[in-house]
This record gives structure tokens, C-alpha cells and sequence, in this order.
């Protein structure tokens, strides 16, 4: 398996900064890897609600994750606070592809990166559908990047 280039924030288009909390960190004192995945879904969906893309509780097509996966370089532990970018990678029909990297403050490389896959779908049917215009328009926002 090859490991990826390590990505800088140069590559991503929106940051969102999370605080760490003290549950966060395991018995090896540093965060989870399973609290990573969390801030990339974090991340994505405040977007989404940022740009008007989704009423969490009246949306009738909604994003649901298909695939998601990650690469860390280097732990990051309570009481830190991180950034987490994100990037359009791709956009098919009714899939996303985001790019995610989880940075500690004042750091250019990335302490873990990953992707983050999202299907369009019937809320009530939970069946895909096409994404909407409006997706399109605003996924536009944060497409690109330098490419990691």
C-alpha cells in the first residue's frame, strides 16, 4: 500500500476549528482514531448547513455517508484544538467525494487526512437521487485545492 502525499492547507478550500475534549483522548494520550472520522463528518455537514444545503430535521434530500477512510502522520491530544479542512475532490450524480485534513493550529502538513463520501438521497425512501442544482453550485465554493 502506498502511503499518500501529506497533504498542506493549501490543498483544502474551508476550515473549521474543533476543540478537543478531554473523552477524546484514549488510554495512549492521544485522540482516538475514531474521533477523527467524527470531525470529518462534522466538518462536511457544517458546510452543508452553513451554504443552506440541509435542514437536519425537514430536508427532503439529504447526504448520507457511503465510504470514508483515513491517513494519520502525527497524534494530536486534549486540550488542542484543531482545523479541518475540507475540499470538493469530485462530484458524480448523486456522490461526493470530499478530501478532509485535520491540522493542529499553526501547523501547515496535515496530522491525518482522508476522504469522506456522500450520496444524495430521498430522505423518506433513503434511495439516491440526483443532487440537486443548488449542491452543484455550492460544492463549486470548495472545489480544487492544490491537489494532495
Amino acid at each position: 500500500m502506498t502511503r499518500p502525499v501529506r497533504a498542506s492547507r493549501a490543498d483544502f478550500r474551508r476550515f473549521l476549528t474543533i476543540p478537543t475534549r478531554w473523552a477524546d483522548n484514549d488510554v495512549y494520550g492521544h485522540v482516538n482514531n475514531v474521533v477523527y472520522l467524527n470531525w470529518f463528518d462534522t466538518a462536511v455537514n457544517r458546510f452543508l448547513l452553513d451554504e443552506g444545503l440541509l435542514d437536519i430535521a425537514n430536508s427532503p434530500v439529504i447526504s448520507i455517508v457511503v465510504e470514508t477512510g483515513c491517513t494519520y502522520f502525527e497524534s494530536v491530544a486534549y486540550p488542542e484544538a484543531v482545523d479541518v479542512g475540507i475540499v470538493c475532490e469530485k462530484t458524480g450524480t448523486s456522490s461526493i467525494v470530499y478530501r478532509v485534513g485535520v491540522f493542529r493550529q499553526g501547523a501547515d502538513l496535515a496530522a491525518a487526512q482522508g476522504r469522506f463520501v456522500h450520496v444524495t438521497v430521498e430522505r423518506a425512501a433513503q434511495t439516491p437521487v440526483p443532487m440537486p442544482a443548488i449542491y452543484r453550485e455550492k460544492l463549486a465554493l470548495i472545489e480544487g485545492g492544490t491537489g494532495a
